[in-house]
């Protein structure tokens, strides 16, 4: 008869997945998973697998801890652009006080994992597809409702802004520079507006 686990899986992912937010995939060791979530080496394997499994897997829950998501942000009804404004906002902000200059989990993975981790390049690929199409989506409903010039490409700005809420992650890393952020996001925010 199997032993009941003496641990939460569920607690054990969301540590793993900060340690690895913090130290990213290289950096991070199976003594310091076993250290930092407390579990043996061999509980650790039998309900998670290998290094590799469990950052997928801390990457995937990473996904899904997002508050609030893109998705539910703009497909509010009313408005869109000021929805636009307040996610690109958030981004800034994540990125202005983040102490620990981690940036994001998905863009880390990228920088470090692609395009060799195809596991890997899929879930980032999935993310960055999920947020175009709902800008997309939120961006040809800004159109119909007079929001911004029926001549816009919706799609093209939705891979605009998708660039660019990328790239606010990548200088978050950096050292804080409000200015920089904060002005990159408004003019953004201009362009889109036209």
């Amino acid at each position: 008869m199997a032993r009941p686990k003496e641990f939460d899986p569920e607690l054990v992912l969301d540590r793993a997945m900060e340690l690895f937010w913090e130290h990213g995939y290289e950096a991070t060791s199976m003594a310091d998973l076993t250290e930092r979530l407390g579990i043996g080496r061999a509980s650790l394997y039998a309900t998670f697998g290998d290094k590799r499994t469990i950052y997928r897997r801390a990457l995937q829950r990473y996904l899904e801890s997002r508050d609030p998501s893109p998705i539910e942000l703009l497909s509010q009804p009313g408005p869109v652009l000021p929805a636009v404004r307040t996610l690109v906002d958030l981004y800034v902000n994540e990125g202005l006080h983040d102490p620990l200059r981690r940036g994001c989990l998905v863009v880390n993975s990228a920088i470090e994992l692609m395009p060799d981790d195809d596991a890997v390049c899929r879930i980032v690929e999935g993310s960055w597809n999920t947020l175009e199409i709902t800008l997309t989506s939120a961006l040809t409903r800004a159109q119909a409702q007079g929001e911004i010039a029926p001549d816009r490409d919706p799609r093209g700005l939705a891979r605009f802004l998708l660039t660019l809420l990328q790239g606010l992650r990548v200088l978050g890393k950096g050292p804080a520079d409000p200015g920089r952020l904060r002005d990159a996001a408004d003019q953004a925010l201009q362009a889109i507006e036209g």
